[in-house]
Parts: structure tokens; sequence; C-alpha cells
């Protein structure tokens, strides 16, 4: 059982850090909005393509106040949240049986 508990340990912190990376990346996309990067660019294309799986659900809400959009900051909250709960569980699964 102790072999199962560090796997799952593992497993919490590479989920942790794949978190980590999202919010990153998210942080990326936001200062590229604000600087006007161009959409030509491999490194924002590929920011664009990780993010917007992330952020197109959210812009069909009313999120949007004038030219302002809050989409990114709930998606850090709920990225958040998510990210809480799953960790959490696997924390627990892994201490239950180790």
């Amino acid at each position: 059982m102790f072999i199962l508990a560090e796997l799952i340990r593992s497993m919490a912190l590479l989920i942790s850090l794949v978190f980590n990376i999202l919010y990153i990346v998210l942080v990326v996309r936001v200062i590229m909005s604000w600087v006007g990067a161009d959409p030509y660019n491999e490194i924002v294309r590929v920011v664009f393509m990780i993010t917007e799986p992330i952020l197109a659900p959210l812009r069909k809400l009313p999120l949007q106040a004038g030219a302002l959009d809050f989409s990114p900051i709930v998606a850090f909250i709920l990225l958040s949240v998510l990210k809480n709960f799953v960790v959490n569980i696997l924390y627990q699964m892994a201490y239950r049986l180790g």
C-alpha cells in the first residue's frame, strides 16, 4: 500500500504543477492582450491554443464591462478551486492508504 500511496501523492504533485503552469500561461495571455502581440508568432499561437479552451466557455457568460474582459479572472478562480479540490482528494487518498 505504501507504493500506491506514494504514486497517488506524486500524481497530486504533478496535477498541481500542471495547474501552476496553466496559471502562468494565462498570465502571459493577459499580458499579450495588453501589448498587442503578433498573432502569427509561434509562441503566441501556442499560448492561445492552450488558453482558448479554458477562456472560450467563459466568454459566453456576461463577464465583460465595456472593453474589459473578466473571463481570465473567473478562469483563475475556477482553476484554483478545481486544483484545490482534486489535489486535496488525492492527498487524502494517499494519506488513508499509507
